[in-house]
């Protein structure tokens, strides 16, 4: 059979079909039953693909041309190609094939009631799709294509892309030989996402393989702007384990830069600007972004119950702009961090004490690092033999598109202006393990030919580029060899954009999440500029604000999200265990730095024992912006669902201002005890160990913050490089301090851990700890590993 209807395939015949018609006819088939939109449409089978190169005597030219190729050759790759592609292009279709495209296509547009259907002609290769390599953008697709003749030209140029450069060089990469690659193509009817918004979806974190989240990036008009990245899209985070609740589990949003989009035109389609209403807004609604969520979730359960595994998904979806409906258009199983061994864990680190100056920032790609000398290449094409691009350069581009793959696997590291972290070439750059940094925004302006330079994704999100040969070490750990302790340990986790890479390592949750991190990195202004900006008077300073405020419905909704966004990725990451948040804890010379942030802080000649923590919260002068931090919690715990968040209030002098700041927190939402909420105290004064017994009555736990309860306990300022020989978290005063107020907890039955620096760097102060018997020791990250084995050998000695 040469042609048939998309709903008579499924995945039993890729050889047939191809991966991605295979996929599409498996969810017309099971999927569309549970209310699952999918364009309807034809396919000519590689059989009649067959029947096309058999009739037109190519195959011993093709494989006669191309069996001696070299594919790291560019020029030679190219030439070789295009010669093959004009062959398939000035071929005739057998008569039969031809007449039963057309007579399919007759029928389309019937259903449809129309004479002359606007269809996209997408190729499936029989090898595409597969579970170990997703040839991702490697065969070409034509959008709005009308009428038979504009449709039968196309059909011939997908024929053709089987052997674009691009594919040939991907296919030897993966060890596929070429004789054997066949291909289908699908005409389906096309989504007027050029009217609405269109993307992709992928059901895990494709930053560090999370398992239990959905990736949404989202632009207006036709897909390929985000597939081919050429924009930078929204991003919508949405947590899986909370999909079948009642709760709203997104849990982040992040605007793009959506300045263009690709809409239909006369001849196919064009690029137009984006008007700046739209650009400043989010592309989906909150139940557009629910509903694809859920249909990303019955995909993925699908597709993993027919291959008796996880099998996480990469879907491509578009909105209809007559209909205002979702419809899924692809979807193909994920390749890379599917394959992942979860129990290796391998880490990337620059290291320290060496002169490093960024130079630019952009969206990482993986976690690894790549140095060396930057080629700046406009277009393939400048790409020759007096002009080549060497192994172990630096691609640095606008766009990396799957052309670009044949170039891409000689590069040490890919920086470019534009693209997002779905993008096709983002998909390539992961499976061929090349670092890359996408939508730096201005890369080829602020990058030269010839320079040296260094790039690391290994940060979290945020890909650096920085000036030079940094000198960095990779370790390997199995996570299964490593021995099991009593102790528990915990994390701080300062940045929302590595939590789901560090709940990879063992851990039993977080022991200390800085809301001052989110407020200074993603919020940047001052609470009380936000809730007073309409006495604002500096026009910089509103513009700002306005700028950066950009999606949401007003000030305080931008604070309260952006807030709840960032711990909620903590909370996610590490569900159900727990994740204690403290509530902010700037001085006022660290608030004023804020935008707007000097017109509500007061001057303090030592702002590290001054107006900071608990006495903020029930001021006046503070209180209402402290409210919007409580709102945020509540919004985790009770909008999204996070119960397993737990507050912790800072530099609490006083059993009265203990007393003030509750009362505070229930005036906002947050009482203790209700709906499972548990307060803990930072304990980082001595009146907090004088009086540990009195605070046990008013809190569910402590957690020592071993820096400030050493510069108050020895008397000095740990900012000081005059005394900073004096200060050590395991002076004798110190250690009587923590012995007492251990034992104090244990008395009164109630938690008490430590989240301060000391453990991380000194192992003898952990024995210590370990020995007092402290509930739990919470670390930096990059300690824990050490600090699992030394605290085994101390555990054993006890």
């Amino acid at each position: 059979m040469d042609t048939k209807w998309l709903n008579q395939t499924n995945m039993s015949e890729v050889e047939l079909v191809g991966g991605k018609n295979a996929s599409l006819g498996e969810m017309i088939q099971n999927l569309t039953k549970l209310n699952i939109n999918i364009p309807d449409g034809f396919i000519i089978t590689a059989n009649g693909f067959d029947k096309f190169i058999v009739n037109n005597n190519l195959n011993q030219k093709i494989n006669s041309i191309i069996k001696s190729i070299n594919v790291d050759n560019t020029i030679e790759l190219k030439n070789i190609s295009e010669k093959i592609k004009k062959l398939i292009i000035n071929s005739q279709f057998p008569d039969e094939l031809k007449n039963n495209i057309i007579n399919y296509y007759i029928k389309l547009s019937e259903k449809y009631n129309t004479n002359n259907l606007s269809v996209a002609v997408r190729s499936s290769g029989t090898s595409e799709d597969m579970p170990d390599a997703s040839f991702a953008g490697q065969q070409d697709t034509y959008l709005n294509v009308k009428g038979v003749e504009d449709l039968l030209e196309k059909v011939k140029y997908c024929f053709a892309s089987l052997y674009n450069d691009r594919a040939i060089s991907y296919r030897k990469a993966m060890n596929y030989d070429n004789k054997v690659i066949k291909l289908s193509v699908c005409i389906q009817k096309m989504v007027r996402s050029d009217l609405a918004s269109s993307g992709v979806a992928f059901t895990l974190d494709i930053s560090s393989g999370f398992e239990d989240l959905i990736v949404i990036n989202s632009s207006y008009g036709l897909g390929e702007m985000v597939v081919s990245g050429q924009v930078k899209p929204d991003e919508f985070l949405v947590y899986k384990k909370k999909m079948n609740s009642t709760n709203i589990p997104i849990i982040d949003k992040i605007l793009g830069n959506k300045d263009k989009k690709m809409v239909y035109s006369d001849i196919g389609t064009k690029i137009v600007d984006v008007n700046n209403n739209d650009k400043n807004k989010f592309s989906l609604s909150q139940k557009q972004i629910l509903q694809l969520a859920k249909w990303s979730m019955i995909i993925e359960q699908h597709y993993s119950k027919i291959n008796n595994k996880w099998c996480p998904m990469d879907i491509e979806w578009g909105v209809d702009g007559n209909d205002n409906k979702l419809y899924i258009l692809q979807a193909r199983p994920e390749t890379v961090y599917s394959r992942m061994d979860r129990l290796k864990l391998k880490e990337y680190q620059i290291k320290k004490n060496q002169p490093n100056k960024k130079v630019l920032t952009g969206i990482a790609i993986g976690d690894s690092i790549g140095y060396g000398k930057v080629k700046l290449v406009e277009s393939i094409d400048d790409i020759t033999l007096e002009n080549p691009f060497n192994q172990g350069d630096i691609l640095v581009t606008k766009i990396t598109d799957p052309d670009w793959e044949p170039i891409m696997k000689k590069a040490s590291a890919i920086v470019t202006d534009k693209g997002g972290r779905t993008c096709h070439a983002a998909i390539v750059a992961r499976e061929l393990g090349v670092t890359a940094i996408v939508g730096s925004l201005n890369a080829t302006q602020v990058l030269k030919d010839d320079q040296m330079l260094t790039v690391s994704c290994c940060e979290g999100d945020v890909g650096i580029v920085y000036e030079g040969e940094l000198e960095y070490e990779v370790t390997e750990t199995d996570i299964s060899e490593l021995p099991q302790i009593k102790t528990k340990l915990m994390m701080n986790v300062a940045s929302p954009y590595q939590a789901f890479k560090f709940s990879q390592i063992p851990n039993h949750g977080v022991g200390l999440a800085r809301e001052e991190f989110i407020i200074n990195n993603y919020i940047k202004v001052h609470p009380m500029a936000l809730l007073n900006f309409d006495e604002i008077t500096d026009e910089n300073t509103r513009k700002e604000i306005i700028e950066i405020t950009s999606g949401y419905t007003d000030m305080v909704d931008y604070f309260v999200k952006k807030l709840s966004f960032g711990i909620a990725r903590i909370a996610a990451a590490f569900y159900p265990k727990n994740v204690i948040v403290r509530f902010s804890d700037f001085k006022t010379n660290e608030y004023a730095n804020l935008l707007g942030g000097k017109d509500y802080e007061p001057h303090e000649e030592n702002p590290m024992i001054g107006w900071r923590g608990a006495s903020r919260y029930y001021s006046k002068n503070f209180k209402e912006a402290f409210g919007l931090e409580c709102k945020a919690v509540k919004y985790v715990r009770e909008t999204i669902g996070l119960d397993n968040v737990i507050v912790m209030i800072p530099f609490c002098r006083t059993l009265g201002e203990c007393d003030k700041v509750l009362d505070v927190m229930a005036e906002f939402g947050l009482k203790r005890g209700e709906n499972g909420l548990k307060v803990y105290l930072m304990c980082e004064i001595p009146s907090n160990v004088i009086l540990a017994e009195e605070f046990c009555q008013k809190v569910d736990g402590f957690s020592i913050g071993s820096n400030d309860l050493t510069q108050l306990t020895l008397g000095l300022d740990r900012d000081s490089e005059l005394v900073s020989d004096i200060y050590d978290e395991r002076d004798q005063a110190v250690k009587i301090m923590l012995s007492k107020v251990i034992k104090v907890c244990k008395q009164n039955n109630t938690k008490i851990g430590i989240c301060g620096q000391g453990p991380s760097d000194y192992p003898d102060f952990a024995e210590f700890l370990v020995k007092e018997g402290i509930d739990t020791i919470s670390l930096t990250p990059d300690s824990v590993i050490k600090n699992i084995k030394s605290i085994a050998k101390i555990e054993a000695k006890l």
